[in-house]
């Protein structure tokens, strides 16, 4: 299959996607319930390290580490969940959030494995990308793509296998490297959907501030603000939810060899229809 057939296909496996949240607009609820957890836990992390101090000398170290600890384990748990609940809904189940929280909590051990792992290596490119050095910026970003590529799949493999922490980082490169073109696909469908609904809502939240009287009326302002902040929570939400859905759909693809559920615009044998 020809790398344009690949990018069409992971087109199409997009908009499927889609069409499997609207179905199941609950499980927006992962992206949000993160979202929230991690600026809570960030505030708590901060204002804990403000007041005993821990942000002079080598203990800024620490709080960072902690940071980035943190906030890998938040994200990939309730990830962890909206995957569970996207292979739900492709069996045709009724995915809740109660369910996914709990297959999520079945596996965090390897989740918060994944998790010190993450906060390591995103320690690492930080203290590569401190060097005044052109050659330790190109470094970074290469090290920085070569890990997004290897541990792409990393959550479904938590999630649906039982493997070593070694065979996670395998078994999710693998995984990878049979759906690359789809990948790339579904990463482009997934960004341009999020971009045109905040396109079309930022439209939106311009015409009401200028219909109330642009910067002359302060009614206006403080309306389009608000319709321009759900906008771009709206959008964060479409697009963590797309993207974990898309991803599921192309773990089954690429480890059980069928078409999921739901998919019926495409043909991952011969390419998009």
């Amino acid at each position: 299959m020809g790398i344009f057939a690949r990018l069409k296909m992971g087109w199409n496996l997009s908009m499927d996607s889609l069409q499997v949240l609207r179905e199941h607009p609950q499980m927006a609820l992962f992206p949000l319930v993160s979202g929230v957890a991690g600026l809570v836990y960030i505030a708590l992390l901060f204002g804990g390290s403000f007041v005993l101090g821990l942000f002079e000398g080598q203990t800024s170290y620490a709080v960072l580490f902690l940071l980035y600890l943190g906030s890998a384990f938040i994200a990939a748990f309730f990830n962890a969940g909206l995957v569970y609940s996207a292979r739900q809904a492709f069996q045709g189940e009724t995915p809740t959030l109660k369910a996914g929280l709990a297959e999520a909590w079945r596996h965090k051990a390897p989740l918060f494995a994944w998790a010190v792992i993450s906060a390591v290596v995103g320690m690492l490119i930080r203290a590569i990308e401190q060097q005044d050095s052109i050659v330790a910026d190109i470094v970074a970003v290469v090290f920085s793509a070569a890990w997004s590529i290897i541990t792409y799949f990393i959550i479904p493999v938590i999630v649906f296998e039982d493997q070593s922490v070694t065979g996670m980082f395998k078994r999710s490169g693998e995984t990878f490297k049979n759906t690359w073109g789809e990948t790339a696909g579904a990463s482009f469908g997934v960004g341009l959907v999020s971009i045109v609904f905040m396109l079309i809502g930022l439209a939106i939240a311009a015409v009401v501030f200028f219909t109330l009287g642009g910067f002359g009326g302060g009614v206006g302002f403080f309306v389009a603000v608000a319709i321009a902040g759900i906008v771009l929570l709206a959008a964060f939400l479409l697009s963590s939810a797309l993207g974990a859905v898309a991803k599921t759909a192309l773990y089954v693809y690429a480890t059980e060899g069928r078409r999921p559920a739901g998919f019926e615009n495409v043909d991952f044998e011969r390419g998009a229809r």
